[in-house]
C-alpha cells in the first residue's frame, strides 16, 4: 500500500493524508494536497533493504514538503515458518 504524508512544520512524515493500492493514485492525492514541484525517487540500498520504496515531494528550491512510502512485504518460501510447539 501506498501511503501519503504531509509536512506538518515539524515532521515530513508528520500528517497522514491517505492510503491507496497503486502509485498513480497516491499521486494524483499528493497532488491535490501538496503543492510541490519536484518528486524524486530514494535510492538508498538501506530503504530496498528493508522493502521500502519512497517518493520525496520536494518545492522548487528542494525543500521536502511531503512522501510517499510504499512498504513490501518479503515472501517466505513454504515450509520456512517455524513448526508450532503448542
Amino acid at each position: 500500500m501506498w501511503k501519503v504524508y504531509k509536512w506538518d512544520g515539524r515532521y515530513i512524515q508528520g500528517e497522514f493524508i491517505s492510503e491507496h493500492s497503486t502509485e498513480k493514485a497516491a499521486m494524483r492525492k499528493a497532488r491535490k494536497n501538496i503543492n510541490y514541484s519536484k518528486v524524486i525517487k530514494s535510492k538508498l540500498p538501506g530503504l530496498k533493504a528493508r522493502g521500502e520504496t519512497v517518493l520525496w515531494l520536494d518545492k522548487e528550491d528542494g525543500t521536502p514538503i511531503g512522501v510517499i512510502i510504499k512498504k513490501t512485504r518479503k515472501k517466505t518460501k513454504k515450509g520456512d515458518d517455524l513448526a508450532s510447539t503448542g
